[in-house]
């Protein structure tokens, strides 16, 4: 059903999941900041050679347009922007999108590895085999 090998995909989510835990999150407007704090994520997030971030784009960046387009569309799908009956329209989307570069679309969205593997699970496809084998 999908044209990006689930080995490919299983790898993403993995350097996925594995970047958005070294991101640190956000801090809460109403409690404040500490700027200590706020020096340290700044110094992560300026970073350029972060080597999981690099893997991540690589990965992304290896991948020809159709498959790009279906990790995107599998990333909206996971997100809930679509469900599994208007896939081919998410695909469609995808595929007609204006996005400037999916790379860094997708690397900046937070959650990414949750959305994919979303997105996988309402395709009725699994990644399991692949993670645990």
């Amino acid at each position: 059903m999908l044209v990006i090998p689930l080995k490919t995909l299983a790898f993403i989510i993995a350097k996925a999941r594995e970047f958005d835990a070294e991101v640190p999150i956000e801090p809460d407007a109403a409690t404040g900041s500490d700027p200590p704090d706020d020096d340290e994520r700044q110094v992560l997030l300026d970073t350029p050679d972060n080597p999981t971030e690099q893997e991540l784009r690589d990965a992304i960046d290896g991948l020809g347009p159709p498959e790009r387009h279906e990790l995107l569309a599998l990333m909206w799908l996971g997100r809930g922007d679509y469900d599994a009956d208007s896939w081919p329209d998410a695909l469609r989307e995808a595929a007609e999108s204006t996005i400037a570069n999916v790379t860094d679309y997708l690397v900046g969205t937070p959650l990414l590895a949750d959305y994919l593997e979303e997105g996988v699970s309402a395709l009725d496809l699994s990644l399991d085999d692949l993670e645990n084998g």
